[in-house]
């Protein structure tokens, strides 16, 4: 049987990449999908949620919104490289999978207590669900095997100079998260910015001449230039796949073990994640954090969901 995991995310270029992955992995049993104000309005990331699994042929994966805002403090949302839809690039149809009636944090709860084996829970846009999650129901931890989260960093921000987006939206649900004492692996910017959709890359995906695949191409290549023209770089990390990435394939990623911090009050770096890589503040760690990536493997094996789901769909 495959890890069972519930995908938190917020759709999203690179969240539309790793729900693909998940469903198509066998190594992999998608559980549910929930989504939280991040990329977009949780309106938009929830409909984007739906138009994936729509065009991917994904049935029977309950999809739910979740929180609307940060824990503390406004909403902010990524319009300059998302979009105004959070999925900009291909033209979508409306969605013909339905929304689950519950919201977010009851569909947690129930997947948690009814699945037989503990849940990896895979939150890779803002942590306000994961936290209100573990708030709300502390009598659920023994039931989640770990948090395996795209945010934060080891070096520089892309939000603000020290801060990433996801744990810059709220700082106090990655705090709750980081300290639960749960295992809790951190995949940041360093790691995402090894796996770049470079025009060749995205030529991998336009070569597999599917209609999910055109879907794909065009996703990547709206995402690529947003990217060019907002930090310079020569195509869009593709951050979130990570996460299912390493659940997938362990060795994928170089993790080390350190002590993660994230920066509440800080003037310039609210929102930062202070990773000791060297045990200089003797704290003990409470996170392995993605140090390398293996780039190629971890083209192959998105380039592989694509061709998978699309066959099934063509």
């Amino acid at each position: 049987m495959g890890i069972p995991v519930i995908l938190d995310c917020d759709p999203g270029h690179d969240d539309a990449f790793n729900i693909l992955l998940a469903a198509a992995h066998p190594a992999i049993d998608l559980l549910a999908i929930t989504t939280v104000a991040g990329n977009q309005t949780v309106e938009k990331t929830t409909l984007n949620a739906r138009r994936v699994c729509t065009v991917a042929g994904i049935e029977g994966v309950p999809i739910a919104a979740g929180r609307d805002r940060p824990l503390h403090g406004p909403v902010r949302v990524a319009a300059s490289i998302h979009g105004d839809s959070g999925l900009d690039g291909p033209g979508f149809k409306d969605p013909t999978v339905p929304l689950d009636p519950r919201e977010a944090l009851t569909l947690i709860h129930d997947t948690l207590t009814s699945h037989p084996r503990p849940v990896t829970l895979v939150p890779t846009g803002p942590l306000t669900n994961i936290a209100a999650l573990l708030l709300a129901y502390p009598r659920l931890r023994d039931r989640i095997a770990r948090i395996v989260l795209m945010g934060g960093s080891t070096g520089r921000g892309n939000t603000t100079p020290a801060a990433e987006f996801n744990i810059h939206c709220d700082p106090e649900a990655a705090d709750i998260v980081f300290d639960s004492g749960l295992p809790v692996t951190m995949l940041g910017l360093n790691a995402s910015h090894q796996v770049i959709a470079t025009d060749e890359v995205i030529a991998r995906f336009a070569a597999l001449g599917t209609p999910l695949a055109g879907i794909c191409t065009e996703l990547l290549g709206f995402f690529a230039d947003r990217y060019r023209e907002v930090f310079g770089l020569p195509g869009a990390p593709l951050h979130d796949p990570l996460t299912v990435a390493h659940l997938i394939d362990p060795d994928l990623i170089t993790l080390v073990p350190a002590a993660v911090a994230v920066e509440l009050t800080g003037t310039h770096t609210r929102g930062a994640t202070v990773v000791d890589l060297h045990g200089v503040t003797g704290r003990a760690p409470n996170a392995d954090v993605g140090i390398e990536v293996d780039a190629d493997r971890f083209w192959a094996l998105i380039v592989d969901a694509v061709r998978v789901l699309g066959r099934d769909t063509a």
